[in-house]
């Protein structure tokens, strides 16, 4: 009997702590994407990803050196995959930190959260994925409500609204592609090459875009991609450790430190467009969440839903 009652406190004990790697994990990527803000307040976009991956390239090696298999776990497969899904990831890079210049951080959090919708759409043509009827209603359900925080055709439309919403769609594609490198590649090297060349691309910006940072911008630099990387490698954990059921709810919870970062730095308010449009995508990806988990192989959905910059 006291075997029967071990297993079970160790399942939950083991999921427990899934979930607290999957906060503390969405924690990082969210203040990640504060200091990306505040940051491009006086330097170019591209010095800004070119930080976050410079410094996360350093993490990821320190991490598969210490581990088992050592860099054998970045051997590439199928450089063609690699290469789309890092300019699909440099597109979400890019078009998410020139939005976070213009926009509150939770807005932009907030019309991010497109992404599972577009990466439902896109699983029918790109993997063959059947979609039903009431996943679709879901899709359109969760677009109006990015329609509610983005308002089109109305004087409180912000066009740099839609960088956001591009970023999604880049992101979208990137997490397609990491579902078939999941099958091939470990998880240091589907972070490791994406970042290598996104490396390789801003340099070629530098010689006109580069700006010498202070001494405190750069330890926020080096910090920026340090946590942002720690915490997408706490992320995949949590999903390591309980069923992607029980942690991707805990996604959203990058929306409320959206909210509380912002209004501690830059004292932004979100508007009651945002949290209604909020709401309705929220209860679309959950939805959607719900439908994936009740088939008889349920797909692993991506580690953060607001992962254009991962």
């Amino acid at each position: 009997m006291s075997q029967e009652v071990a297993k079970p406190a160790a399942g939950v004990e083991r999921i427990g702590f899934g979930i607290a790697c999957a906060l503390v994990g969405l924690f990082g990527m969210a203040v990640m994407d504060a200091c990306a803000k505040f940051l491009g307040e006086g330097y170019a976009v591209s010095q800004i990803i070119l930080a976050r991956n410079f410094f996360g390239l350093m993490t990821i090696l320190v991490f598969v050196i210490l581990s088992s298999g050592g860099l054998a776990n970045l051997r590439p497969r199928r450089p063609g995959l690699l290469l789309a899904r890092a300019c699909a990831n440099l597109g979400a890079a890019f078009l998410f930190f020139t939005g976070l210049r213009y926009m509150p951080l939770a807005d932009a959090f907030a019309i991010a959260f497109a992404a599972p919708l577009f990466i439902t759409a896109l699983s029918v043509p790109v993997l063959g994925e059947h979609v039903g009827v009431r996943r679709w209603a879901a899709v359109i359900f969760g677009f109006l409500g990015v329609l509610v925080v983005v308002q089109p055709g109305t004087s409180a439309f912000r066009v740099e609204a839609l960088l956001p919403l591009g970023a999604a769609f880049c992101y979208a594609v990137a997490m397609l592609i990491g579902r078939k490198q999941t099958r091939f590649l470990s998880t240091s090297a589907i972070l490791f090459w994406p970042s290598l060349i996104a490396v390789g691309v801003t340099l070629t910006l530098m010689p006109t875009q580069w700006q010498t940072p202070t001494l405190p911008d750069l330890g926020l630099f080096a910090f920026m991609g340090v946590i942002g990387t720690a915490g997408m490698m706490l992320i995949t954990q949590g999903y390591r450790f309980a069923p992607a059921a029980v942690i991707a709810p805990f996604d959203y919870s990058v929306l409320l430190w959206g909210v509380i970062i912002g209004w501690l730095v830059w004292q932004d308010v979100p508007g009651p467009e945002v949290w209604i449009g909020s709401a309705m995508l929220v209860a679309s990806g959950l939805y959607i969440l719900h439908r994936e988990t009740r088939k008889p192989k349920p797909i692993q959905p991506p580690a953060g839903p607001l992962g254009p910059t991962s």
